[in-house]
């Protein structure tokens, strides 16, 4: 097996990809997103197609997870992910500060950045526990298949450890957001046919873009290993 590189000498530039894409991804998943006019069949909506706004850059840090873990191993992987998990607390604890501290009296959108920034509990929560519970899982698996298996079959490895990190990932925001275990943090709950159609086609979209990128992610790890080797 491929020994995890001592020095690092792109790790930071990895890992600052990784922490800005969520950070973003935290940001856009506060707008619902519908594609197409409605459409029921046998009581399950088809369309719209629900996705929020994170659903364009959030894959990615998958990627890049996927890119940490295989490159420098389950440890590093995880300093990356409790790193954008505290950064992405401290966003949320900025947004929440500002969001508190009186508006100037002729700023005309004062409403409309509470709505959009405003501090959300249950989108705070969900969108942490999500990130936390599928990322760690993601690295666990696709570390762990590979000290199984070895340096092979890498793309066994990288679509494993996605199809459940991110199942687990868009069914606890999902159902924390804009489902009923967010009841707890007051606000209505969106209709359960719409939760449903949100969960799986999120949790779909993700796995495709993880599949069509394959390549991508290849030549990235390959990259990232070359820098690490001529360190």
């Amino acid at each position: 097996m491929q020994s995890v590189p001592e020095r690092t000498r792109v790790y930071d530039l990895v890992l600052a990809g990784f922490c800005g894409l969520l950070l973003i991804s935290n940001v856009g998943a506060t707008k619902l997103i519908g594609f197409g006019s409605e459409l029921v069949v046998n009581g399950f909506q088809l369309l719209p197609i629900i996705v929020d706004g994170g659903v364009f850059l959030f894959p990615l840090t998958y990627i890049l997870g996927d890119v940490i873990a295989e490159v420098y191993g389950l440890k590093r992987a995880n300093r990356a992910i409790f790193v954008g998990f505290a950064l992405a607390g401290l966003a949320s604890l900025t947004f929440w500060i500002i969001d508190l501290s009186p508006a100037a009296a002729d700023w005309p959108i004062a409403d409309a950045w509470h709505q959009v920034l405003g501090f959300v509990p249950r989108i705070v929560v969900a969108s942490l526990l999500a990130y936390l519970a599928g990322q760690l899982l993601n690295a666990f698996i696709l570390v762990r298949i590979k000290q199984r298996w070895g340096e092979g079959r890498l793309w066994a490895r990288l679509l494993t450890s996605t199809v459940v990190g991110e199942f687990v990932d868009t069914l606890i925001f999902c159902l924390i957001s804009y489902g009923w275990l967010g009841a707890i943090f007051g606000g209505d709950s969106i209709p359960a046919a719409t939760l449903l159609n949100y969960i799986l086609v999120g949790w779909i979209y993700k796995v495709l873009i993880e599949i069509v990128l394959l390549p991508l992610t290849y030549r990235i790890i390959a990259l990232v290993r070359r820098h690490e080797d001529a360190g």
